[in-house]
């Protein structure tokens, strides 16, 4: 169907080894490990985001960072995407000036969200010798930040401090959040 958009598949990774929040907003770890089965059953090929990237690069455009999936919830810029020995690991800054980026900040840095998925269009597959599905081109579209990581064997690593000015704006959403649920609470009751 001409204009349609296409449907993008999900996998799910925690953030790598060597997760970094600098100051809250910075974030570094692997989206995807080439190799593992994910909980789908499904494995990455190594080299399977290499066109994509390439792609994206030449037509100057941002693989995008998302919340939960959600294309109308972007919450910050991955500035580094690329393909190593391990895996596809990514770099970017979750931004403090989106509402929603301060929530992440805030769950990142008190470890309550240590996940990443990729969002994705299958190109080219195939089977492994154990019959799992082999990813082997992607067509790689965001990497959001989730709660419920479908690839088990990747984990977070470690975190930096919160700077003042961000624990300051991670108190007031905090604030302002409890305050939308007590009116919704009173509403409810209303």
């Amino acid at each position: 169907m001409p204009g349609a958009v296409p449907v993008l598949e999900r996998k799910f990774a925690r953030f790598g080894g060597a997760v970094e929040v600098e100051g809250g907003t910075e974030i570094t770890g692997y989206a995807s490990l080439f190799g593992d089965p994910d909980q789908g059953g499904d494995v990455v090929e190594r080299g399977a985001y290499a066109a994509s990237l390439k792609a994206a690069a030449a037509a100057g455009r941002s693989i995008k960072m998302l919340w939960q999936h959600d294309p109308a919830q972007p919450i910050g810029v991955w500035e580094q995407v690329r393909e190593d020995e391990r895996g596809l690991w990514v770099k970017g800054r979750i931004l403090s000036e989106v509402a929603k980026g301060r929530e992440a900040a805030a769950l990142v840095a008190a470890g309550a969200i240590d996940g990443l998925s990729i969002g994705y269009r299958t190109v080219r597959a195939g089977r492994t010798t154990k019959g799992r599905r082999l990813l082997s081109e992607l067509d790689l579209w965001e990497v959001s930040l989730v709660t419920f990581p479908m690839l088990p064997s990747a984990r977070v690593g470690a975190k930096a401090e919160v700077s003042p000015l961000d624990r300051v704006l991670q108190d007031m959403a905090a604030a302002f959040d409890g305050a939308r649920a007590e009116l919704a609470r009173g509403a409810s009751r209303g």
